[in-house]
């Protein structure tokens, strides 16, 4: 399985955040509208999301109560149409998480900017592991210090969750 390193914040707006990512020249890649559809299932976490027309079931495991927040996880892209279809009448919907995201890149780092529909503005880091686990916690510690973030206010938890327990 893939692994990368997460990390969400709720923030009242982007505009400081988008200060420091036009200051680090952090490249902009561009704007996503996302619909994830999670299912139940035994272990894990296993989401549907929906995005530019395409479709991505994506299952992932994560211990959410470590320091590092890492995530295992796998990618099957699909059609989205006939995904949601087919899975819904194999699985339970639990629930479904809308929001805009914009997308920067910073190396192996992804930078959500994240307007969630009911839970307001978040910032989600992924640091990819692809060099290691150590090389990932370096570069993911570079970018928490470049974007000024604090990780001791992290959510642990998904967007998921929030909605669950809201």
């Amino acid at each position: 399985m893939a692994q990368n390193i997460e990390l969400k914040l709720k923030v009242e707006n982007f505009s400081s955040i988008l200060l420091l990512i036009k200051e680090n020249n952090i490249t902009f890649q561009k704007m996503i509208p996302q619909r994830d559809i999670y299912y139940k299932c035994n272990s894990g976490l296993l989401k549907l999301r929906i995005f530019d027309g395409k479709g991505e079931l994506i299952y992932y495991v994560r211990n959410e109560n470590t320091s590092d927040r890492i995530s295992y996880y796998e990618i099957l892209n699909v059609n989205p149409v006939e995904a949601e279809k087919f899975f819904s009448n194999l699985f339970e919907i639990e629930t479904e998480v809308v929001k805009k995201r914009n997308l920067y890149i910073h190396k192996n780092t992804r930078i959500h900017l994240d307007e969630v529909e009911k839970l307001g503005n978040f910032i989600e880091l992924e640091t990819v592991v692809n060099k290691g686990v150590e090389a990932g916690k370096k570069e993911f510690a570079e970018v928490v210090k470049l974007l000024e973030l604090d990780p001791s206010d992290q959510i642990k938890s998904s967007y998921r969750n929030l909605l669950l327990n809201k």
